[in-house]
């Protein structure tokens, strides 16, 4: 079994960037050949979950999808000015699950694993807890 805290600075104020690369690495020093990766992030303006990363424009698709659901510039009775934020990652999720199996994360082909970030920029703590069984 592996826990580990991954720290991810983000650079724009919106957007999703891969970290499955990072995930892959805390699968591997964990030692579990056969079992399941959950990925949390305990921000309430920051979400995880796993997409398309073949192509970028999925990623620019999302985003202007969620900025139309819950607009930047909107009107809201949060004080902050990010009551948009909160609202996406509601949206998305503040987890994900991935089985792992011989070792390595079952993503589908064109799978990653994305920080969705509506807050930013900022430092970003993502926990990942790997389980045998």
């Amino acid at each position: 079994m592996g826990f580990k805290t991954i720290t991810v600075k983000t650079e724009n104020e919106q957007q999703l960037l891969d970290i499955t690369k990072q995930v892959r690495i805390v699968v591997r020093e964990s030692g579990v050949k056969s079992g399941v990766c959950r990925v949390f992030i305990p921000h309430t303006t920051a979400a995880v979950t796993i997409n398309e990363n073949a192509d970028p424009d999925v990623r620019k698709d999302i985003l202007d999808r969620l900025e139309k659901i819950a607009p930047s510039s909107g009107t809201y009775l949060h004080a902050e000015g990010n009551a948009h934020a909160h609202i996406k990652a509601g949206l998305i999720g503040s987890s994900v699950v991935v089985f792992v199996e011989a070792g390595q994360l079952v993503l589908g082909t064109w799978q990653s694993i994305f920080l969705c970030e509506f807050d930013g920029p900022r430092t970003r703590n993502v926990m990942v807890r790997v389980s045998a069984g």
